[in-house]
């Protein structure tokens, strides 16, 4: 293998092991900062290792032997830390080669623990939704502030100022019980919201999407379920979850690149997470509460799963959903979805002037999915040269290099012909 094929492979390790090292890690030193750079320390052992060395085994419990070595030797340094360092020497074993299950088991409720006290209200929302973005997918400053529609500058102070209040003001590792578990489950659906999204449509790298990260997100959420049954939301999220984890197999062809929606083959659909996800949404609205922003999405992701082919999609009734999203979550992104809704509906002329009408918001200049829905948009209506155009220009923006290969390769059409 050669040096960049290697590091590649141990980016994508990284890519999947990151979060339950930082979890496992705040566990044992009770610093979520502290929890990351640590890792982050491993990381950096194991590209200096591994090319010589060739890939352990098991790189996750590698990375964590690694990761706890550093974390003893930096507490044993540090004569304030005398306390905690005895606690952890007395209290962990150190994981070996030989532990296969090395990450397994409780640190997977770690992650848990992890979203609720990065969701604890003492930080502000942005800060617990970047933060936990941080550490749970990996996504670096830059990709969050993409996700927000907001500066590099502003997400990463915001990061910083997270960190250093958990640490200020010792947030326990914990999930908690009652009101407080109330308090915060709104910012944690959130995080496991955008943790799921980021996996199903990758922001940035070769690949469209990250089936390991949805997997896990849809997993906290089951537990989640099981922890408040009485939440309706809850519900709703895994619902939405479960139904468009269904797809994975039929969004992406053989050669990795991504299938849109409307081009897949609805037999590849999973119809037991279709089944699981219609019986969460029933759960949702056996509660008795008006749907929430999750629920409605869920029921938006059951109108797809409904319908036998693509053409039999009921339209009218998802941009109704939409409308009603609007109102629950406002957005422009959920306005720009509502348009793709309102033109498979009512003609392509309805939607595209709800998307020239986005286009006069700020905060979707830097967002690549408005010129490629516009680009859409414009090819229904003939309008091929213009198409080419946001294509190209969606192209430009976006990180992912799918996303990008798509973008282009429909930009090319509009100039052959071939585009519908």
């Amino acid at each position: 293998m050669s040096l960049s094929d290697t590091h590649r492979t141990i980016d994508a390790i990284w890519r999947i092991e990151s979060a339950k090292l930082i979890a496992g890690l705040t566990r044992m030193v009770r610093d979520v900062g502290l929890a990351e750079d640590l890792a982050h320390d491993a990381l950096v052992i194991a590209l200096e290792q591994w090319p010589q060395n060739g890939i352990p085994n098991n790189p996750g419990a590698w990375l964590m032997t690694a990761a706890k070595r550093r974390a003893i030797d930096l507490l044993r340094r540090n004569k304030l830390r005398d306390q905690k360092y005895t606690e952890v020497a007395h209290n962990t074993d150190l994981y070996t080669e030989d532990d296969i299950d090395a990450l397994d088991g409780e640190l997977g409720d770690d992650l848990l623990r992890l979203i609720f006290m990065t969701c604890h209200p003492v930080l502000p929302q942005e800060g617990r939704v970047a933060l936990t973005l941080r550490l749970l997918c990996g996504l670096t400053t830059d990709e969050i502030a993409r996700s927000f529609l907001a500066a590099e500058a502003t997400i990463a102070q915001r990061i910083v100022r997270a960190k250093r209040t958990l640490r200020d003001k010792k947030i326990p590792f914990e999930v908690p019980a009652g009101d407080e578990l109330k308090d915060r489950l709104s910012a944690v659906l959130e995080v496991i919201y955008l943790m799921f999204n980021e996996g199903y449509s990758a922001t940035s790298g070769d690949q469209w999407i990250r089936p390991l990260i949805c997997q896990e997100a849809l997993r906290l959420g089951r537990v989640l379920a099981e922890i408040v049954p009485y939440e309706s939301e809850v519900h709703g999220l895994v619902a939405l979850m479960e139904i468009q984890s269904s797809r994975f197999k039929a969004r992406i062809n053989s050669r990795g690149e991504p299938v849109l929606l409307m081009d897949q083959n609805r037999a590849a659909w999973d119809q037991l997470l279709i089944r699981r996800g219609l019986m969460a949404l029933d759960r949702s609205q056996k509660l008795g509460r008006p749907f929430g922003s999750y629920s409605l999405q869920a029921a938006i992701s059951a109108c797809h799963a409904k319908a036998p082919t693509a053409a039999e999609t009921n339209w009218i009734r998802i941009a109704a959903l939409y409308e009603a999203l609007s109102r629950v979550m406002p957005s422009p992104i959920v306005e720009l979805n509502r348009a793709v809704a309102v033109s498979m509906a009512f003609g392509p002329a309805f939607g595209l002037q709800i998307v020239d009408e986005l286009s006069a918001d700020f905060s979707l200049k830097g967002y690549h999915l408005l010129p490629s829905v516009r680009g859409d948009l414009l090819v229904k209506l003939g309008r091929a040269d213009e198409a080419r155009k946001e294509f190209e220009h969606a192209a430009s923006m976006t990180r992912n290099e799918r996303e990008r290969e798509l973008l282009l390769k429909r930009a090319a059409e509009c100039d052959s012909g071939t585009l519908k």
